[in-house]
């Protein structure tokens, strides 16, 4: 048996205990003072525990409360929704557009319409910049202030990825991080919230810090969180956010490498940034089968590149689709579930090899 090719694994190669005797300040405000360098110090950034932590401190600073609706994309994983129902919030959940495969402005702006009609005004927008690539954040932008909405970022995936020259993260009231191992950037297993003030930033470091009180004794008014991050995590940041460029230009050569490969496959269509002011960051690199009887051939696929130890996945299932949302309203038509129905993630990280790159895709092409 051959060696196994992930999907995405990040390229962690520091010395700890070298690392650890030449920082003796705390680590995880270091953490934290690396990725405001890396917005050029206009947003103030908390690490945290998971993605999800973030977005879970990102709606609480937004006042999201029992009863509030809060719309969301529905293509997408499931933590960028799971946070929603901690708050006791009832989430709305939009279609996706062809092009980034983000949330659709168009049925955004449609779903805000009916919910005032409807007596609910929605509380908070929640965008992803899926697999990577930026959302038409424009138009979501423009949207969010025209009816005063909050809108949260979810960059988990898009750490390195621009629109218009500005980093993925810093266009909303609050941008969101992951640092899973999966991650191009990864502390193996974490997050951050960014806010764009260091006031915000002190209101979430409160309730990420179990909400105590400024008083000698242990003080408690309102519920708090476990979720700030470890220092150990925070330590394999710093020396993984100055390798980012690096690993930047090789998530490019692998997808480049696989849009080279399956050039002459009339049924293999890749996610594109489409326009010069959109630069993903290709975290993965993302397929279409435009092929008959799809789901059984992506099924097929999956299995015989198990067969030969390499993992794929299917792109995420829509969340208005899933059991545990489908009593939640949904605005929008098709175009989520076609992606879901055709679409495959291909093995993207940075670890990878040439001849690695060439075993997946031979045994792909081979398969087609």
């Amino acid at each position: 048996m051959q060696h196994k090719i992930p999907l995405a694994e990040s390229h962690i190669d520091i010395d700890l205990k070298t690392s650890f005797s030449s920082i003796d300040i705390d680590v995880v405000a270091e953490f934290e003072k690396s990725l405001e360098k890396y917005y050029d110090y206009k947003k103030s950034v908390l690490a945290v525990n998971s993605g999800t932590s973030a977005i879970h401190l990102a709606l609480i600073l937004s006042g999201v409360a029992k009863g509030d609706e809060v719309l969301c994309q529905s293509l997408t994983y499931v933590a960028t929704i799971n946070p929603i129902i901690y708050q006791n919030a009832t989430p709305i959940f939009i279609d996706s557009e062809q092009d980034t495969w983000n949330m659709c402005p168009i049925q955004l702006e449609r779903a805000i319409k009916d919910r005032i009609l409807k007596g609910k005004k929605p509380k908070a927008i929640v965008v992803v910049h899926l697999y990577g690539m930026p959302a038409k954040i424009d138009e979501i932008v423009a949207i969010s202030r025209k009816y005063n909405i909050i809108l949260i970022e979810d960059a988990a995936e898009a750490l390195g990825a621009e629109y218009k020259g500005k980093k993925c993260g810093t266009f909303g009231d609050f941008g969101i991080l992951s640092f899973n191992n999966n991650k191009i950037v990864s502390t193996l297993g974490g997050g951050a919230l960014i806010c764009n003030t260091e006031i915000e930033k002190e209101k979430a470091f409160f309730y990420a810090t179990q909400a105590k009180e400024n008083e000698r004794h242990y003080e408690h008014k309102v519920i708090g969180y476990n979720y700030r991050m470890n220092s150990l995590g925070a330590l394999i940041g710093i020396t993984q956010l100055k390798k980012l460029k690096t690993y930047l230009k090789k998530r490019r050569i692998i997808n480049d490498f696989y849009k080279e490969s399956f050039k002459n496959f009339s049924g293999v269509f890749f996610l594109k940034e489409p326009s010069a002011s959109i630069v993903s960051n290709h975290w993965l690199s993302c397929i279409l089968l435009e092929v008959e009887e799809v789901a059984v051939t992506k099924h097929k696929l999956l299995d015989v590149l198990k067969k030969n130890n390499i993992e794929i996945r299917f792109l995420w299932k829509p969340m208005h689709l899933q059991p545990v949302f489908k009593e939640y309203p949904y605005y929008g038509g098709e175009i989520a579930e076609n992606l879901f129905q055709k679409g495959i993630c291909l093995p993207s990280g940075s670890t990878l090899l040439k001849n690695d790159l060439i075993r997946i895709s031979e045994c792909i092409k081979k398969f087609l």
